[in-house]
Formats: structure tokens, sequence, C-alpha cells
């Protein structure tokens, strides 16, 4: 940092946004400093008018909806995939927009994980979210596994980052999957999965990604890099809403593979009808639905995509960038001295969308940044997140940030509050 930041520069720099009019999108409470993106966006009205209308779809036509309406719901997944496509880097139809972050991560364990021989173990890291290490359990008992013994996680040298180095050398001969995440949720680093997916397949081992912490807040390659498989949720950067339907993705290469778990929405769409007993799977990513759509929270996420078309993921992702680091430097000039580390890579190749500090008074602390109108993240036992999301971030808006959490700490504010975690944190 040359010279002393100041709110004149961030008005400056929020001048010269070329995105700074997406913020006028969304339903933003005046006054208020939403730092949680990555957990959960905020409605666009975009998204709402969009949910609207498939209300008027089912209110006009009821089970016509399928087939009539504005937005037909039979193809809705596809459509919504097709769409979603260019965030990830992409074919159209190796994206479909279905289930759930976890019940897609199991489906695609459950079609993925085939155990020969000496080749038992999954691998995956002692830092991901805890949901996907549930799936892999499960998956291994499943298939008659403990895991204990064939669950491999990557140890991490610091408690908050991964060396890729350390992942590629526990790519062992007994492994025959590999699940990692695309970007360390308390951490926010960004793992580089085309050298991981390349690694991998040196040694034979399918590998797949949680992109739950990227997808929407940066550009991905899944093709390109040869990524097997990838899973994500819809509701944190792409604002889809809560508990919004989720999506994943499937190399073409692996078309006409059987799903592990199957169900009717799977099907060849125009076979789906037939009623048969034998499944004919849909030659793409389709294939790896299980159930109806859920058309309600499928809604917002047209909408909400439709932001990101106008908008480029390649500028978001400048933006997004800037406004992290901008905020790293404020912290590094407003709050030395208060006990704060930050813990997110400071390199711009190596950070996701979101930044994290750390400190012993963390639960205490966002608790006190919600009294004075700001929403943090807190992640047990003492991270605190913040994402300034480059759809309706600005720069003053963390600049006013920082300066807050500065006041906070100086009067020491967050005494008032006990150092524990709400039952949602």
């Amino acid at each position: 940092m040359s010279k002393e930041l100041t709110l004149d520069h961030a008005k400056e720099l929020d001048k010269s946004d070329s995105l700074a009019r997406f913020k006028d999108e969304f339903y933003i409470k005046e006054g208020h400093y939403y730092m949680d993106g990555n957990s959960l966006g905020l409605l666009s009205k975009r998204a709402e008018k969009a949910l609207h209308t498939s209300l008027q779809d089912w209110k006009d036509h009821g089970i016509d909806g399928w087939m009539n309406g504005e937005e037909p719901w039979y193809y809705y997944s596809e459509k919504l995939g097709a769409k979603t496509a260019p965030l990830v880097g992409a074919k159209p139809e190796e994206v479909i927009v279905t289930g759930s972050i976890t019940t897609n991560l199991h489906q695609l364990i459950a079609t993925f994980y085939e155990p020969e021989g000496n080749r038992t173990k999954i691998l995956a890291d002692e830092l991901t979210f805890p949901s996907d290490i549930y799936a892999i359990q499960s998956q291994l008992e499943l298939k008659g596994y403990t895991h204990e013994e064939h669950l491999v996680q990557v140890n991490s040298r610091d408690g908050y980052t991964l060396k890729e180095e350390d992942i590629i050398e526990a790519m062992t001969d007994d492994i025959a999957l590999i699940v990692l995440p695309s970007v360390l949720y308390r951490s926010g680093q960004l793992l580089d999965m085309k050298w991981l997916t390349a690694e991998a397949h040196k040694r034979g081992i399918v590998i797949g990604f949680d992109l739950a912490h990227s997808v929407g807040a940066l550009p991905h390659q899944l093709h390109e890099d040869g990524v097997d498989f990838a899973v994500w949720c819809n509701y944190k950067y792409l604002n889809s809403g809560p508990g919004g339907v989720g999506g994943l993705y499937v190399h073409e290469r692996h078309f006409g593979k059987k799903p592990g778990l199957a169900g009717w929405f799977g099907s060849k769409k125009d076979k789906q009808f037939d009623m048969e007993h034998v499944l004919t799977p849909a030659e793409s990513a389709g294939a790896f639905q299980i159930g109806t759509p859920h058309i309600l929270s499928s809604a917002p996420l047209l909408g909400s995509l439709q932001l990101f078309e106008e908008a480029g993921i390649g500028e978001l992702r400048k933006k997004s960038l800037s406004l992290t680091r901008f905020m790293m430097e404020l912290v590094n000039q407003e709050l030395t001295g208060y006990g704060f580390t930050i813990c997110n890579p400071q390199e711009d190749e190596r950070r996701g969308g979101h930044i994290s500090l750390q400190h012993d008074e963390a639960a205490r602390i966002c608790k006190a940044l919600k009294a004075n109108k700001v929403t943090p993240d807190f992640r047990a036992p003492n991270n605190i997140r913040l994402a300034p999301v480059a759809l309706y971030s600005s720069y003053e808006d963390v600049w006013n940030t920082v300066q807050i959490l500065k006041k906070i700490m100086e009067y020491e504010e967050y005494k008032q509050f006990e150092n524990v975690r709400d039952v949602v944190a």
C-alpha cells in the first residue's frame, strides 16, 4: 500500500466502477452493509420477477404449466443448466440445475466411486465443508467400507490453507476417487483445479470439485481442464434464494455412464412418459437428475442469471478481487494492533471471493457487527468471513464496514456479547 486510503479514494473507485449500476438491481436496506453473500446472496428484482412468472404460470395453467406458459417447467432444469454453463466453463449439455449440493454429491460419488482391487479409498481434505465429508462417509459405508480406513484427508500445514503438493502426494495407488473444494470455505483459498485434475488423471483417478464458494464469484474452465464432475449451490454468489436448487456438471466423456442413483427425471425426455420400468438415461448431464425439478426454488435463478450474462463473469471477478484487495489494505491500515490476522491468501490467483479474519473474540465481534448494521459471517472456532460481492457491494460499503469494525474494537463494544456462536452462525 503506497499511500493512505481514504473515504474519498473509495468514492473515486466507485465512480469508475463499470458494474456499479447492478447494485440498483438488488433489495438492500439503506444504511446496512451486507458482507455475507458468500453464504446467502441478496434478492434481486429480476429473481423476484422470475419467481412471480412461475407462480403466474401455475395460477393460469395448473398442470399444463409443464409444457405451456411463459416459462414451461418440463425443460426448466436444462434451460438453467445451459445458462449456467458459461460461468463454469462447460458445454450446455454438461450442466444441469437440480437437487441440492449434497444430494448431487451423493449422486456423483455413487456414480464415480467404483472400488476395485487395491483402489478402494476416497481422497478429500481436513478443511472441507462437513456436509461433503458426511456424504463421502455414508457412500463408503454403503459399499461396505469404513471411513476410518478408506477416507484419506489431506492435512493442512497451518490450519486454514492447503498445499497442492500435499494433495498430489496423497494421490497414491489405493485412491479410487478425489473430492475437493474449489475454494476453502473458511480461508477463501482457491485451489489450482487444473493442476490437481491433471495430476489425478496421470494416476488414473477420477476427480470432482465442490464449487460452492467459487461459482458466480470467479470463472472456471471445467471442460477444458478435464474435471470429471462438480457440484455447487446457487444461493450464494448466484443469488437464487434460501435453499435454492443446486447444480452439477459432468464432463461429456462420461455421458452414457449409468447414474449411481437412478430417478424418473434422469430419463431421456422423449422416453420419460413411456412409463417403462427400465430407465433410458438422458444423453447429457440431465441423466444425473433424480426427482422432479423444484420449480419455485429454481425460478429465481433464471432472473439472477440474466444479471451474470449482462455483467460478465470476467468483469465480476476483476471487481471481486479489487474489492477484497481494498478490504485487506484497509484492515492493515485501520486495524493493526487489534488482534486480527488475515488468513486468506493475499495473491489474487489464490483467493476466492471473500476475506477471512481470525480473532480470539470472533463470535462476539460478529454479534457487534450485526448490532451496527453490518452482516458478517462467523465460522467456528475464531473466523470472521467478509464478502464484498461484486454485483451489489461498493468500495464505500467496504470502507464503512472496516470503519465500523474499527469503532467496535476501539470502544470494546464486542464485550457486551458472549463469545459463543448463535444456533445458526
